[in-house]
Parts: structure tokens; sequence; C-alpha cells
């Protein structure tokens, strides 16, 4: 299979912007709230941002955003974007210590940020010495002032080219550190042709309602580029609410809900509106970071009568496989390639001999979407990328028709509510208290989550802890979605034959 020939190929998501405000300018292209704005408008505020921070000295360099989802947010990404820089978004709800080596590792010349978090994050501006640092309120006068100057535009020097960096977003690390996941546009143009190709849409026609992140790899690229490559309208609702999200629905008439993991759509059916919604505009309902249980996929398309499509992609490079329209669709299967992609399972040990049918091993990709690397991480990139393939650290199978299963992760990652979260990361927060000797963090099944943290810590000799004191820290510490929800008081940890924490031990005890 191929990407549709039919679909525009912008030189950049700039270019992308540009195509959307030629064929649909005063169609609306932003909706959060009660504000809004049409393609027309976004063009020119997304201008005028892009020449303050050219004025500033974003060309070429890296500008980070740092704000909850908003409309100013998705400006914020197109202009630094426009002004020819890498934009870094970065989770906002991350405390200062998680996001202090997130900002050393950007080097920003430039953060952009709203009145949420400013305070936070001009004290880490200071610390680590970046040039500028811009607060937006919401809906800013700056703003408005922008969007009624008609002669504001997209100019020749707002277009980047197409191999210049796009992206830098963070993923966790295996060994405690965020890496950096580096993207260009033409990766990027090659990630939405793939969505579209697996999941047609029509032009200047669609309402998609998105309530996943941005500073989210998906909430970026499905749920916030896809809208404005095709000519659409996105609905944001910043904080996921089941009822909020479900009068969204109903009352924009949605036809692509963006969705998100399975917790989202849990949450949804467990809302009393779900009985009075209108769901007959529904194309397409997206799923992915977390399976899809058989109950749920079943009760959600007998409430709405629109099937939820799984997806499965990464930071490095998603989408990477996804159930096409028209195919039937496998139980527990993430589905068949997306075009243009290869697929092959390898043994665990080397990663070069390819598995039969119905083998498990590890999934190794090839495709034009996936990164380059990491940030000023060589090593971490080389065990990434081999010879073109790109290493997932992902087990799984292919079945007799092409159908990937995933079965397990080779690396130490939970995934809570669609969130990764290493272990690792966890532990060293957990390292750092000083009543705490040793701790080991894992996972636990959870039917709305997916997963959860439990965590068993040992307390130095002659100290003493309890679970209040405990849990306080984690929230001072960590964001939410990282944070242990039990914690077990041990005065030792089991160890394997090589004296490493039995992992294995511990998650089967969390799991009683």
């Amino acid at each position: 299979m191929t990407i549709d020939p039919t679909l525009p190929r912008p030189a950049s998501l700039v270019s992308s912007l540009q195509s959307a405000v030629a064929a649909h300018p005063e169609r609306i292209a932003l909706v959060c709230g009660d504000a809004q704005l049409s393609y027309l408008e976004m063009e020119r505020v997304v201008a005028g941002l892009a020449d303050k921070l050219i004025s500033m000295g974003a060309a070429g360099k890296r500008v980070t955003v740092i704000m909850p989802n908003s409309i100013e947010m998705a400006v914020a990404i197109m202009a630094s974007l426009a002004a020819r820089a890498e934009v870094a978004p970065i989770n906002p709800f991350l405390t200062h210590d998680e996001m202090a080596p997130l900002i050393a590792a950007c080097r920003p010349q430039i953060i952009v940020t709203d009145t949420t978090v400013e305070e936070k994050v001009r004290v880490l501006a200071a610390e680590k010495h970046i040039p500028h640092t811009l607060a937006f309120e919401p809906l800013s006068l700056s703003f408005d002032a922008w969007r009624q100057n008609s002669s504001l535009s997209l100019r020749p020097e707002h277009l980047p080219n197409t191999d210049d960096p796009a992206l830098l977003i963070f993923t966790g690390g295996t060994t405690g550190i965020p890496k950096g996941v580096e993207h260009t546009h033409r990766a990027l143009i090659v990630s939405l042709l793939l969505h579209c190709t697996t999941w047609p849409l029509e032009f200047g026609e669609e309402t998609f309602l998105n309530v996943a992140p941005m500073f989210h790899v998906w909430g970026l690229t499905y749920a916030t580029w896809i809208p404005m490559y095709t000519h659409g309208t996105l609905i944001m609702v910043p904080k996921y609410e089941p009822d909020k999200v479900l009068e969204a629905l109903d009352e924009h008439r949605v036809t692509v809900f963006a969705g998100g993991p399975a917790p989202i759509y849990m949450g949804l059916l467990d809302s009393p509106l779900m009985d009075s919604a209108d769901f007959s505009n529904l194309k397409y309902c997206i799923s992915g970071g977390a399976p899809v249980p058989e109950e749920l996929y079943r009760d959600w398309l007998a409430m709405t009568g629109c099937a939820i499509s799984e997806g499965y992609g990464m930071s490095e490079g998603a989408p990477i496989c996804n159930n096409h329209i028209g195919l039937p669709v496998k139980t527990y299967s993430v589905g068949r390639p997306v075009p243009e992609t290869d697929v092959q399972i390898v043994d665990l040990d080397t990663g070069t001999a390819v598995k039969n049918v119905g083998e498990p091993g590890e999934i190794r990709l090839r495709g034009a979407q996936f990164t380059r690397g990491y940030l000023d991480n060589p090593e971490e990139t080389a065990l990434l990328i081999r010879d073109g393939w790109l290493y997932t650290g992902d087990i799984g199978y292919l079945d007799a028709d092409g159908y990937l299963f995933l079965v397990d992760r080779k690396k130490e990652m939970i995934i809570v509510g669609g969130y990764n979260v290493y272990p690792r990361q966890v532990d060293e927060v957990l390292f750092a208290h000083d009543k705490i000797a040793e701790a080991a963090t894992v996972g636990r099944r959870d039917n709305k989550l997916g997963e959860v943290l439990v965590a068993f810590v040992m307390v130095k000799n002659g100290e003493h802890m309890d679970k209040r004191e405990f849990f306080t820290y984690c929230e001072t510490k960590m964001v939410k979605y990282k944070r242990p929800v039990e914690v077990t008081f041990v005065n030792s940890l089991p160890r394997t034959g090589a004296r490493k924490i039995d992992k294995k031990l511990l998650r089967a005890r969390a799991e009683k």
C-alpha cells in the first residue's frame, strides 16, 4: 500500500497553514471555550508573533513553548515554526525539578508561556540563563491587535525548508534522563500523509475535538496539525472532564474525536450525558497509548455507532501501525503497518534475525516519518537506529495477515493513562529523599488508567516515614501521572542472582 497520491504535499507545516488560509480563509480554525480564530485570523496572529520571535533572535534557534492547551499554545507553536525555529513543547504541569533538565537540554533562545505557569517558568529561565521569556494572557491584547491587522501575512521569510528541524519533543528514558526526539518538517509532513491515507478525511469539512495535551506527540501531530492540514476546525477542551467533552461533541457536531488512551473513553461511558449525546456526525474515534479492552470497544460501538480505531505509535515516529478504515479489525491487534513503512520482528539478543509469523520478538521499523535521532545523545541514537532500522524496544508478533500484536515491553516502561513513565525516573526522585535508603517502583494493572505505579520503599536505619509524608513528598516533586498511588514500606528489597532488584517479583506482589 502506498500513500494516497492525491493528498497535497506541502514543503513544511507553515506551508500547510498557508494552504488552509488560501482555500478557506473564513472557516473557523481554532475554538477554545468562547475564543476562536478563523484561518485568516490565525495566519495574521501567527505572522505577528513570528515577527516578534524573529526580532528576538529565534531564526535557526529553538523556542520552548510551556503552557496548557489553548489557542495561544497552538499559535505559539506555529509562530515558532514560522520564525524558522525548532519548537520544543514542554509539559507545563511538571514540577520545577522535572522541568529544569528539559530546559537545560533545549537551550532555547526564547520560552513562550502564559500566566498560569509564568512564575515557575521565569525562575527556571533565570536559572538556565535563557535570553527571553514571553508570557501571554488568554485572549491577549497582542493577539487581538494582530488578528485585526490586514497587513500581516506569512511571507517567504516565514517559510522553513523541508529538511529544517521542526520539532523537539521529550520522551522518557530508562536511564532516568528524558531524551529529546528531533523531527524535520519532511518527517512530520510524511506522518500527516500516513494518517490521512489510513483514515481518509474531507478537506474543509471536518470538525475535530481534542483533549490530548499538545506537548504530547499525539496531541500535537494528529490532534492539532491534522485539522490544520485538512483545513478543518479544531475544538479544544483544555481539561479532560467527561461531561464537558460530551457537551462539546454534541454542540459542535464533531466528526473526528481525537480521543486518546482507553481511560478517556471509559470516563465518557460513565457519564450520565452519554444517553442524550448525539454521535450521528462521528466518522472516527481514535485511540492510542494504551490497549483498548474488547469490552470497551464493544460498549463504545453500541453507544455511539462509531468504532474505536486503535493506533500504535511513539514519539520517535508516530504513526507506525493503525487499524485502516475498510480493513477488518482484529481483537487485541493495533492493525497493519501504515503505507511505505516496513515492520519486522527480530530476535531480542542481536536484533538481526527476523522471526517467523506468530513468533514474538522486538519490533523494528523503517520509514520516512521517523526521527533523525536524539538531541546531543549519539550513544542512545546509535542504539535506536541501526542500519536504517528504528528499534522500538517493544515486543510483538505479526500474524499471517500482517497484523501487529503487542506482547510486552523490552524497556521498563509503565503507561499511566496514555503517559509513558519510566520507573527509573521515579526511583531517582525517591532516592533523593533524606530518609529513603532504597526504593523500587513497578506498574500494576488498573481498569481506568491501564496501569498505575506502586512503590516499595526501604527507610534508612533510625528514620521513620509514614504514608502521609511519602505522598506529600511525591506531590511536591513529580507531576501527578508519575506519582505512585500506593506505597509499601519494607525492610529489604528482593534481589536477582545478579544482585539487581527483582522487579518481576515486586510486580507480582503489586498485583495481589
